[in-house]
């Protein structure tokens, strides 16, 4: 299987692009890869709480579906360790709509009888990718006031999974 490749790869946001074909049964996007994320609500979200902390973007960038699920578990965790099942409503507030794509080419002995090269390529599905604008919210945790600092650190965890830097705002 063929390695991931870092998230620097894909953080610059670029123009949904869709095939279009002078046949238009080709004019399609063949297949949607599955989405990593499990869940989008964790703790317990018909409880009323207090206090609220948004997790905000600074730059505009791209965030891939593993790099939203890393953080979604690590501050799930910190969470629920902390505060306890119940006390903490977590939502991720992104969904990642647009697909990556990626030419292979082979490399090895052999490899120039197997490449068709670079011209008009379209590429292989390869993942997902959340399209983020600069101030929009990523994360959300609503929690009591005596949870607020590991709440502020569970957001910490979460932003550091991200290829950018983040700001976490009281609302």
């Amino acid at each position: 299987m063929a390695k991931l490749r870092k998230g620097c790869a894909y953080r610059r946001l670029e123009r949904p692009y869709t095939r279009h074909s002078k046949f238009r049964a080709k004019s399609y996007v063949r297949a949607k890869p599955n989405i990593v994320i499990v869940k989008f609500d964790m703790g317990d979200p018909s409880k009323t709480f207090e206090n609220k902390l948004i997790l905000k973007s600074k730059d505009f960038l791209q965030i891939r579906h593993n790099a939203l699920e890393a953080a979604r578990q690590t501050s799930n965790r910190c969470l629920e360790k902390n505060c306890g099942k119940g006390n903490y409503h977590l939502k991720i507030k992104v969904y990642p709509h647009h697909i990556l794509r990626e030419n292979p080419l082979a490399s090895g002995a052999g490899a120039d009888r197997m490449s068709t090269g670079m011209k008009k390529s379209f590429g292989k599905i390869i993942g997902m990718a959340a399209q983020i604008k600069k101030g929009k919210t990523i994360m959300e945790v609503r929690v009591d006031k005596a949870n607020i600092a590991t709440a502020k650190l569970a957001l910490k965890r979460a932003s550091q999974k991200f290829a950018c830097s983040c700001t976490i705002l009281e609302a």
